[in-house]
């Protein structure tokens, strides 16, 4: 339900105090690594206002005066990961520049579980989000395309990352509680697989496991993914 007398705010653009009064005793950076502590450690679900307030060491009441909502300490959150993107000399080489960047959001995405349900183009224009943004332009320089092009493609860059980086960790937490192991639950299904591919039913099925058996290779078929949609923005 909407908040009678509410508009919309940027948190970026709020004072992170004003000249009146005496010193905020925490910032909006200590704040921010509160909540990332917090989510690291039991998961998204657990931030709360209470929760980060309880971390600091604060009131809850008090810490409305450094972020006004909740979505707000998301937003403080995604941009204290973006802070982590590393930001290098482009080499000219715009393919290499961009694989190497949808490596290291994945390598960053593993290391925060959470941020995946977190990436929106709401939290995208932080200070350090654009400042990541702005790297991922420059090592499209030699690309010739319009800006909107480049855009589109860095969109679509993270996207194939999110996805992947989303089917690991649900992957992994549903291996977690599973009552067996993982191994025991892969033999079962791939015993009733081969059974049905076997049937008749899938001529199809059964002739793309007689041309490859598997296993497959996870790392290879994403590298292949971003690979593909490079080559759809090469030019011709």
């Amino acid at each position: 339900m909407a908040v009678r007398g509410a508009v919309p705010e940027v948190i970026w653009a709020r004072p992170e105090r004003t000249g009146r009064g005496p010193k905020p005793a925490y910032t909006r950076d200590d704040v921010a690594a509160a909540a990332v502590r917090i989510a690291d450690e039991r998961g998204l679900d657990a931030v709360s206002m209470r929760h980060v307030a309880a971390e600091l060491g604060c009131g809850t009441m008090s810490l409305y005066n450094y972020v006004p909502r909740k979505e707000d300490l998301y937003e403080l959150m995604v941009d204290a990961i973006s802070s982590e993107h590393e930001v290098w000399e482009p080499s000219g080489d715009w393919r290499a520049d961009t694989l190497r960047v949808a490596r290291q959001t994945r390598e960053l995405m593993r290391r925060h579980p959470w941020l995946p349900r977190l990436m929106s183009p709401v939290y995208g224009f932080s200070p350090h989000a654009l400042r990541y943004l702005e790297h991922c332009l420059a090592c499209l320089d030699p690309l010739e395309a319009s800006y909107g092009t480049k855009l589109e493609l860095i969109a679509m860059v993270n996207g194939i990352v999110t996805t992947y980086v989303r089917n690991e960790l649900d992957t992994a937490e549903r291996v977690r509680a599973l009552p067996w192991s993982e191994t025991e639950e892969n033999a079962v299904r791939g015993a009733y697989l081969a059974g049905q591919v076997a049937s008749g039913a899938y001529p199809r099925m059964a002739a793309a496991f007689a041309q490859d058996a598997g296993p497959i290779d996870l790392e290879a078929v994403f590298d292949r993914a971003l690979g593909r949609l490079l080559d759809a923005f090469s030019p011709r």
